[in-house]
């Protein structure tokens, strides 16, 4: 999903008079490009640079839509960091903030262009990955654990490690959830990925024919 298209670029901006003098020509371009900063501010997350919880819902409801549409599925990732609260007890806050952006950064250099990355909340994230099967992002997430897993960070002279756990679902065309229930199943996904011992992917049952 392209968000820049919300806003035009600022450099077609021209005099409608046709003057290319016209005195008030640059301050109008100054705004447009303000007026640019501002919708990424709107929509983004200030500590890990990925789209917010606000924008999250607008492009899962979008998605699930053109998957009605087109047919494709809509694939939901939902990813919570383990432990994280010991993070923070041992190391405090500003550590904590530190290991949420290093995931952040190992999301961007993983997904594809047109997959949506957000901060869910606290230190939770959410994937959104278009025309994307269960068998495909079941593997995608499995691949994401693996280099959360495998990519400390280095604090000091201390390499700290950090592990996640994921649930995994699709929204394909013909179902009747809504966006709060889909986020929902995927969530308990995520629940099951805790309680059966962390640092893992849970996901639906793949259906037969996918995994031949």
């Amino acid at each position: 999903m392209d968000e820049d298209h919300l806003v035009s670029d600022s450099s077609a901006v021209t005099c409608p008079a046709g003057d290319d003098n016209c005195p008030n020509l640059n301050e109008v371009r100054k705004l447009r490009d303000e007026v640019k900063q501002l919708a990424a501010l709107v929509r983004t997350d200030e500590l890990t640079g990925l789209f917010n919880f606000r924008y999250f819902s607008q492009a899962l409801s979008l998605e699930m839509e053109r998957t009605r549409r087109s047919g494709q599925p809509t694939c939901l990732i939902m990813c919570d960091l383990d432990h994280f609260k010991d993070i923070n007890d041992l190391h405090g806050h500003e550590v904590g903030n530190m290991v949420l952006a290093h995931i952040a950064s190992l999301i961007r250099k993983t997904i594809r262009r047109l997959d949506i990355p957000c901060r869910y909340g606290g230190e939770e994230f959410a994937l959104i990955l278009p025309d994307t099967t269960l068998q495909q992002g079941a593997r995608f997430a499995e691949r994401l654990r693996q280099i959360i897993q495998n990519s400390p960070m280095k604090v000091a002279d201390t390499l700290l490690s950090s592990e996640a756990s994921f649930g995994v679902d699709v929204y394909v065309n013909g179902e009747t959830v809504s966006e709060k229930e889909f986020v929902e199943r995927v969530d308990g996904y995520l629940y099951a990925a805790k309680q059966s011992g962390r640092n893992r992917v849970c996901h639906a049952t793949i259906p037969e024919e996918a995994e031949s």
